[in-house]
């Protein structure tokens, strides 16, 4: 299958190409594409003729998004939707990456959100993403829309790399995390078998694609600094000694239903992922982090 993979060079367009090996791949990011611009897209889509096109290329700066709604509007819904259109033009097969910020996370732990949920974001980042999604299902064509949380992976920043650089900066004086939020930490390798398998399957539709089992940041942070073997005092606070522009859902749970529904659910444990994560990518996590 030829796939084009936009938002080559982030964390999880880094890993779809890794993992889609056997596939005839084109990863591609700015300034060689602009998902918001309508020519920059119908030369790449003309030129190269994919079968399927993974749409990772996102704004996810979600406190920045609060001041700036009108750029994540621009990045996380005209380009989905303008990349949908192209794509059903083509007869071309769309996978676009959402997020459990669409949710308002009101709903009682350990509940989890179901595909067929109402929706209601509180905030610009999920009202741009959740916007994305309308404009893709709209645009009509062959679609798929996965929605995921607390992404982490090899590439790029992400919470268990913060977390290893502070607990390493200054192990005597500890972390305290945030342990009002729950939800699926979710590697972005898995995350991308999950859509390989899916585009293989031709599966339509919306799926929500998390890693299995939930916590709060608290026991995740925990429980990455023990695989590390990293010592360092891991103390549970409340959101409230941390505010943030953008309100965080008090729950992020996402159960995926419509992947098992339909026998393509790939996605495991959390902890399960996290030990694997950490025992490939270890030793070049510490570097990164210290510089070594």
């Amino acid at each position: 299958m030829r796939i084009l993979v936009t938002g080559g060079r982030g964390q999880l367009g880094m890993d779809c190409q890794e993992v889609f090996a056997g596939h005839e791949v084109l990863a591609l990011d700015l300034p060689n594409l602009d998902i918001t611009d309508g020519r920059s897209v119908d030369g790449v889509l003309d030129l190269w003729k994919p079968e399927a096109v993974v749409n990772c290329a996102a704004y996810t700066a979600v406190d920045r998004a609060e001041s700036d709604e009108a750029t994540a509007l621009k990045v996380n819904a005209d380009g989905p939707g303008l990349l949908a259109e192209r794509a059903a033009a083509r007869g071309i097969r769309l996978v676009q990456i959402s997020t459990d910020y669409v949710f308002d996370g009101e709903r009682a732990v350990p509940q989890p959100y179901v595909e067929s949920d109402a929706t209601g974001p509180t905030g610009a980042y999920g009202r741009t993403k959740l916007e994305g999604e309308k404009r893709v299902a709209a645009a009509g064509g062959r679609w798929a829309i996965l929605r995921t949380s607390w992404l982490y992976g090899r590439n790029g920043n992400n919470f268990p790399k913060t977390i290893l650089k502070h607990a390493l900066r200054n192990p005597e004086k500890g972390l305290k995390v945030v342990d009002d939020q729950t939800g699926t930490p979710t590697w972005s390798w898995r995350l991308a078998e999950q859509i390989r398998v899916v585009l293989e399957a031709g599966a339509e539709g919306l799926f929500h694609a998390t890693g299995e089992g939930h916590c709060t940041w608290w026991a995740f942070a925990k429980e990455f600094l023990s695989l590390m073997g990293v010592a360092c005092e891991v103390r549970p606070c409340r959101s409230e000694e941390y505010p943030t522009p953008t309100k965080r859902p008090a729950n992020s749970i996402l159960e995926n239903a419509a992947l098992k529904a339909a026998g393509l659910n790939v996605m495991r444990d959390w902890r399960e992922d996290l030990a694997e994560y950490v025992g490939r990518y270890k030793d070049g996590l510490l570097r990164e982090v210290t510089g070594a």
